[in-house]
């Protein structure tokens, strides 16, 4: 499982909050990325999610990528773009996928999202299978997008559909308690603010498209993530408290059960994931994971030197290798007769 050897990462510059915002603010092109197609997926009875997809002329034929982004990101977030387009290169599909109300999606999902939803992406993988005929598929989550894929990952333990070759995920919030305490730090409190700031935004518009839904009289002495998630998250989705929301949608709960070939990145002075977590025996010692737990690189940034023909984002372009290095014994197209059939439990 663990024949995979990473490259060495060479920041262009340390500090983990120098990095996280370098990467955050930075402007980005992506002038080779074809335009994408938009797909949505119902997901369940009552919700509908976007996925802004880059296919190959015959999509059966390549491998697919599914992209799941971090709080309050979407599809557009500038790390979606970057690793679509090092994997469109090196010749994948890929879907990036919105988590439900995300990039602009509110109307089409009348309940709200939280960060052990798994069922959304295993319903997407699940389609992309059994409609698309995709033989080969990875999935990648930066931030909360790492948590959900790596529980998504230990939720299927033994039983992963075989298409599903390898997860990723980097700066991953996978024990979610401990990285909320992270956030509260004084240290922090700019990111907590733009956090809050993106969730009571979309509370409203969440209000404003499903009238009488949602009560917004408490969302204006809401100013942590965690009052947050105590007024509205926990209780939506039938959580005790915002406490047993954080365990039970923690990838930490389930990590030892991985199975698919996982590939972790991490790093020591990320602002709000502590990397104590990284090297819990129940992450180091499943034969299944690599870890790579660098000294530097922020939170969901990884900054090098670009360059000619390399921008610098070194985590992307270690997923796509990840990703490539366990993909590359996928069926050719020449022997595919059928799509598989997938375990009918998550």
């Amino acid at each position: 499982m663990n024949s995979f050897r990473p490259s060495e990462y060479r920041p262009h510059f340390t500090g983990g909050h120098k990095q996280t915002l370098y990467a955050w603010a930075r402007r980005r092109r992506f002038p080779h990325l074809p335009p994408p197609v938009e797909r949505l997926f119902d997901v369940a009875a009552d919700a509908r999610v976007l996925a802004h997809c880059h296919w190959h002329g015959q999509p059966a034929d390549y491998p697919t990528l599914l992209l799941l982004h971090g709080l309050e990101g979407s599809s557009l977030t500038h790390y979606m773009y970057g690793i679509s387009d090092k994997a469109w290169a090196a010749g994948w599909n890929v879907v990036r996928l919105n988590q439900r109300n995300c990039g602009g999606t509110e109307r089409l999902s009348r309940g709200l999202y939280h960060s052990g939803l798994t069922d959304d992406p295993l319903f997407v993988i699940r389609e992309l299978i059994e409609r698309d005929g995709i033989r080969a598929i990875a999935v990648a989550g930066y931030s909360l997008g790492g948590n959900l894929a790596l529980k998504l990952a230990g939720e299927l333990g033994d039983g992963p559909p075989s298409a599903l070759r390898a997860v990723c995920a980097v700066s991953p919030t996978m024990d979610l308690g401990v990285c909320v305490e992270a956030l509260e730090r004084r240290s922090n409190i700019a990111y907590e603010w733009n956090f809050v700031r993106n969730l009571k935004a979309r509370m409203r518009r969440k209000a404003a498209a499903f009238p009488g839904a949602y009560s917004l009289d408490r969302l204006g002495r809401i100013w942590t993530v965690r009052q947050f998630d105590e007024v509205y998250t926990a209780p939506h989705h039938g959580f005790r408290d915002a406490t047993d929301y954080y365990y039970r949608a923690s990838a930490m709960r389930v990590i030892d059960r991985i199975r698919v070939p996982t590939l972790i990145l991490a790093a020591e002075d990320d602002p709000f994931v502590p990397p104590a977590s990284f090297r819990d025996p129940s992450v180091t010692g499943n034969p299944s994971i690599t870890v790579v737990l660098t000294p530097h690189g922020g939170h969901c940034a990884y900054v090098e030197r670009a360059e000619p023909g390399y921008d610098g984002y070194w985590a992307e372009r270690e997923v796509v290798r990840f990703a490539a290095h366990h993909a590359q014994d996928a069926p050719s197209a020449s022997s595919r007769t059928r799509a598989p059939s997938l375990p009918l439990h998550a």
